[in-house]
């Protein structure tokens, strides 16, 4: 006779079998919203951002440390 019984869910509450929670109804539009936001708004502006800081960047060591090319002879 085997000796192995399941846990009681009594004496274990945090595993006794509990139903998932509601899904939230607006929390699919949010994330629509949300996904619109950053692909519209955000990624756009921080990509220009981006090449222009590089750019800026450029600029600015080529005031300091002359145009690229080799050396003037």
């Amino acid at each position: 006779m085997s000796r192995h019984q399941p846990p009681d869910p009594t004496r274990f509450p945090s595993r006794a079998a509990v139903s998932p929670p509601l899904p939230d109804p607006g929390a699919k539009r949010r994330e629509i919203v949300m996904f619109l936001v950053l692909a519209v708004v955000i990624w756009p502006i921080l990509s220009v951002a981006v090449v222009g800081g590089y750019g800026f960047l450029v600029w600015m060591s080529q005031l300091i440390m002359g145009p690229p090319g080799p050396p003037p002879v």
